[in-house]
């Protein structure tokens, strides 16, 4: 199956668009027809615009074409959203839940088709995309079982009177996503939006615009009232008219921190989150976990994960063995066509993205560092694959703490390496940053562990692992990797108001 859909997409060059994209299970995925999707339907604008072609990262060609939204479609949107909040707010948790379970089972027949979707439109790999389904279909599945459970608290007063509480949903909620996760993250925001009683407007990155209209089209088909969760594509100009409009009660953003600044100017009314920033890792002994999480922490769907580890800070006196068995690993790497099974390492983003990813290599080689393995493009054997985007994955030695590629983020498989001697020193050298996503520490004294954790400034901790995110557990940042929670039980507090009613069951006790 992934071979026929590989070649139905990597048609040749002077062959018109994809009409369509033909899929194992049912259905089909048709990325002609217009990728905006309000009021239960895919829509096409009324105002005439310059279409902006999306393209496939494997291969560098044009897979569709988007149609950006103005004013008058997000409006169109927005007012889809309130008329679904006025009903979907009225059920119960109960009702909520069928609907959204029913999501989910969808998402998991069609699993191979989502993933391959996702491939096509991101460049990952296919063992990667399947588990962001998964994440996805588990995000749904979770905030399912929290909506049966949203309740409020019983405070006994004297006198007989008492006071509650409500959890009230906010009303219409805008996502704005990024391209790395696309799909994945469509979920992790919509899902506790709609548990809690919102609708939502998403706008996906235009990078990779498809996969949001797939889970539009899913929860339709799962009973969602018409309008419950919109698609509108476009850039920053869509993005600001949903931040502006007035019937907008939150916006969660996940993207840059520059970008993220102006939201924060945009919309001070608004909670968001901001997901995507430098991190950290130190390692303690040799062990293959501490290989392995390295390599997790930055070669992950090509490098282009916010929570990867732009600095990997390595005891001295293990130093070399690591960096070897690091260097083996990395060079051992397959990269080629995302789409089979074999591959590790697939497309990035986009020409542009990759460019200023292998410029960040060459910045590295000028101020000192050395390149131990990759950073260079790479151009697979297969003739169909020439025009994607491809880089070997590369490791970088000697760095200091001053260099571009340690201070920036790179967002792409490039790992810094540093040697540290001193826990004291390594926590200070970590936590000098603006920036505080994640962190992570391998050690066998699980003591130590903690104690360096307590000490780490970053939002997402992980002990002897990296990378992992299960949608039970929060996700986010300190400092300026952002405000607020993605999954777990807390990000319901983000997603809906609480109010609190007084009632008298006695006289007024008047001083008039």
């Amino acid at each position: 199956m992934l071979q026929r859909l590989a070649a139905y997409l990597r048609r040749p060059a002077a062959a018109p668009l994809v009409a369509a994209v033909r899929c194992v299970s049912s259905g089909s995925v048709d990325i002609t027809a217009p990728l905006n999707f309000w009021a239960g339907k895919r829509r096409t604008s009324q105002e005439k615009r310059d279409k902006e072609n999306v393209y496939e990262p494997a291969t560098g060609r044009v897979l569709c074409q988007l149609e950006p939204c103005g004013a008058v479609e997000v409006n169109q949107a927005v007012e889809a959203a309130k008329s679904a909040f006025g009903h979907w707010s009225k059920l119960s948790g109960m009702e909520r839940a069928r609907i959204m379970i029913e999501a989910a089972h969808i998402i998991e027949s069609r699993r191979e088709e989502i993933a391959e979707m996702e491939v096509v439109n991101n460049g990952k790999s296919i063992t990667e995309a399947r588990l962001d389904v998964d994440s996805a279909r588990l995000c749904i599945e979770y905030y399912a079982g929290m909506a049966c459970t949203l309740a409020g608290q019983h405070v006994q007063l004297p006198g007989g009177s008492f006071a509650y509480t409500r959890r009230e949903p906010l009303g219409v909620c805008v996502g704005i996503g990024a391209w790395n996760y696309p799909f994945q993250i469509a979920a992790w925001k919509s899902a506790p939006a709609l548990a809690c009683g919102n609708s939502m407007v998403f706008k996906p990155s235009p990078v990779t615009p498809v996969t949001a209209v797939l889970l539009a089209e899913l929860y339709t088909q799962a009973g969602a009232p018409e309008g419950l969760f919109n698609v509108v594509q476009g850039s920053q100009e869509t993005g600001s008219l949903l931040c502006h409009h007035p019937d907008v009660a939150k916006v969660s953003f996940t993207g840059s921190v520059p970008t993220g600044k102006k939201f924060v100017l945009l919309m001070l009314r608004c909670d968001f989150s901001i997901d995507r920033y430098s991190s950290m890792t130190l390692t303690q002994i040799m062990e293959m976990n501490a290989v392995k999480g390295a390599l997790m922490a930055n070669f992950l769907s090509q490098g282009q994960v916010c929570s990867n580890a732009t600095r990997v800070f390595v005891q001295r006196d293990i130093l070399p063995e690591f960096m070897e068995e690091v260097v083996r690993r990395t060079q051992a790497i397959e990269i080629g066509d995302p789409l089979l099974e074999s591959t590790r390492m697939g497309a990035l983003v986009s020409q542009p993205h990759l460019e200023r990813v292998l410029s960040f290599v060459d910045q590295a080689k000028k101020e000192g560092a050395t390149v131990l393995c990759g950073g260079e493009p790479f151009i697979p054997s297969d003739p169909k694959l020439r025009g994607g985007y491809y880089m070997t994955p590369c490791v970088l030695g000697n760095c200091t703490d001053e260099m571009t590629c340690v201070k920036e983020e790179i967002f792409g498989p490039v790992m810094s390496v540093l040697s540290f001697e001193s826990e004291e020193e390594v926590l200070r050298r970590a936590n000098d940053t603006s920036l505080g996503l994640a962190a992570g520490v391998f050690t066998s004294d699980v003591r130590r562990a903690h104690r360096v954790v307590e000490h780490l400034k970053a939002g997402s901790c992980f002990i002897n692992n990296y990378n992992i995110t299960p949608v039970e557990v929060p996700f986010g940042g300190f400092k300026m990797s952002g405000i607020g929670r993605e999954n777990g039980q807390v990000t319901i507090e983000y997603y809906s108001q609480l109010k609190t009613v007084f009632v008298e069951m006695g006289d007024v006790d008047s001083l008039f």
